[in-house]
């Protein structure tokens, strides 16, 4: 029951944030329009299906690209892949991120110090840089972009769940836990880490929109997801010329708005999350 009582605290003050539930139920649509690409799609993303560039019309709703595959199709599915790059590089790097925390902040002592200096060493080379060294070093594709995401993004995470468990274990409960004998991993897992989730999910939303953002410009540096699978990043490479630039908006405009929508979106959301987990926010 008390459970059930947070839950609609925090979603009371959540709704609050008028823009926020606007962002998270367009959020929800483009995920499902997304997740339905295969069923909605009209066309196959990567076969030819009408002329070479051809403008917005009736059988192509956002015209065709330079070699004749439907724009309408092919960001149905880019959407999916750049979103599953962005969910499961926030993946990668919260897990890694909250086990180097949990047991930083925990075990203290030479541990804590050996993981914060690596934590700090990483941190310390420009973060676009390291990506992009990483990036050219790997074989580009759709796995290595997100391995690459999620090993380079966990810094940030682990500070915050180290600073919040260090905060913890100073706690009547958790010295309680101590002093009965209770085995480290229940401490750890069951008593710590349950009152962490809320930070590090608020933080996990920044990350996930900065993964889209990074997965877009490898891609469109030709780094990331390889054609013909088509991503939001390399739908955007035909921008590279002036020529659609200029006069043929239909082949990058729709792909640059979705990105837009999308970072746009989780952040807000994740804004509006940050408040409502706030005790301080009533």
């Amino acid at each position: 029951m008390k459970k059930h009582t947070k839950f609609r605290t925090i979603a009371r003050r959540f709704v609050k944030h008028k823009m926020a539930v606007i962002c998270l139920i367009l959020l929800a649509a483009l995920i499902l329009l997304a997740a339905l690409a295969p069923v909605i799609a009209p066309y196959s993303p990567t076969k030819p299906t009408g002329a070479f560039s051809q403008p917005p019309s009736a059988d192509h709703i956002l015209g065709t690209d330079k070699i004749g595959r439907d724009m309408y199709s092919r960001i149905l599915y880019a959407m999916q892949v750049s979103l599953e790059v962005g969910f499961l590089a926030t993946l990668i790097s919260t897990a890694i991120g909250v086990i180097l925390g949990l047991v930083s902040g925990y075990f203290g002592g030479a541990v804590d110090k050996a993981i914060m200096s690596f934590t700090d060493m990483v941190m310390s080379f420009p973060y676009i840089l390291l990506v992009l060294v990483a990036a050219a070093i790997f074989q580009p594709g759709m796995w290595s972009i997100i391995l690459i995401l999620g090993f380079v993004d966990w810094p940030g995470v682990t500070r915050l769940v180290r600073g919040n468990v260090l905060s913890l274990r100073e706690t009547n409960f958790v010295k309680s836990d101590v002093t009965a004998g209770m085995p480290r991993r229940y401490i750890l897992f069951s008593e710590i880490l349950p009152n962490t989730i809320a930070p590090v999910l608020v933080y996990a939303t920044s990350v996930f929109a900065i993964s889209i953002l990074d997965e877009a410009a490898l891609s469109f540096l030709g780094l990331g997801v390889q054609p013909p699978t088509p991503s939001l990043g390399n739908l955007l490479n035909g921008a590279e010329s002036l020529s659609v630039l200029t006069g043929k908006p239909w082949l990058w405009v729709p792909a640059g708005l979705v990105i837009i929508l999308l970072v746009v979106c989780i952040n807000f959301v994740g804004d509006a999350l940050r408040d409502a987990f706030d005790p301080r926010n009533e």
